[in-house]
């Protein structure tokens, strides 16, 4: 069984994760009511999904 021959440092093993970079959330807009939402999601303003209501949102009073 391989063993390593020494114990890696902090420095070593912390490198391997300083390369993630946060990116911005992917946005398009909704062809009903064109408000910016997720793609492949359920617009949370009107409840539309591919041209079809899914969700009955109700107004805030």
């Amino acid at each position: 069984m391989a063993v390593p021959k020494s114990k890696q440092s902090k420095q070593r093993t912390n490198t391997r994760y300083a390369n993630f970079k946060a990116a911005a959330p992917t946005l398009v807009e909704c062809p009903h009511c064109h408000e910016l939402k997720m793609p492949h999601t359920v617009c949370k303003k009107c409840g539309y999904y591919d041209g079809k209501e899914v969700v009955t949102v109700e107004e805030k009073k």
